[in-house]
């Protein structure tokens, strides 16, 4: 008698989906780390300059900003996967099972990053405060998928996608 395994789709357990979030955090650590040795190296170490405090180029946050989105962009894109995606065998495809599209992809990023408009808030609230806000906003960003029958977020209800595991049956 011989045993058939068949690879079934899940959708990805909140827990899961955590756990993926916090690999890739260093994942973009390590492309922020990166990206500001190289401008640093271009920039002869002028990147960050000091009159009394602290001068940023103009042109370096909107660039971080650019390489980490192009990660995951180019990461959901190809293979469904991040870096922190793949040891926990989680998969983002559209949501009749297929790869992302472009729009999907581009959608999703804008959406899981909407809470980050909160920093503005900084003024007002101070920056703890405009903290609190933005960890609050992805709670409830991230709080939806223990709601919702298919485990999905904000950005994937709004990007049209899901996240599936894949497990041995």
């Amino acid at each position: 008698m011989t045993s058939i395994t068949a690879t079934v789709p899940e959708y990805c357990p909140l827990w899961r989906r955590l756990m993926a979030l916090l690999y890739d955090l260093l994942a973009v650590v390590a492309i922020v780390m990166v990206v500001g040795y190289v401008c640093q190296r271009v920039t002869g170490g002028m990147l960050i300059t000091s009159n009394g405090h602290a001068h940023i180029a103009w042109w370096y946050q909107p660039l971080q900003a650019l390489v980490v989105s192009a990660y995951f962009v180019a990461s959901w894109m190809r293979g469904g996967q991040t870096l922190g995606m793949r040891p926990w065998r989680i998969r983002v495809t559209g949501a009749d099972s297929g790869p992302l599209t472009f729009g999907q992809a581009l959608v999703r990023l804008l959406a899981a990053a909407l809470p980050l408009l909160l920093l503005g808030l900084a003024p007002w609230m101070g920056t703890r405060g405009a903290l609190w806000a933005v960890a609050i906003a992805w709670a409830v960003w991230f709080g939806m998928a223990a709601l919702d029958p298919r485990r999905r977020t904000v950005h994937d209800v709004m990007a049209r996608t899901e996240l599936h595991t894949r497990t041995s049956r």
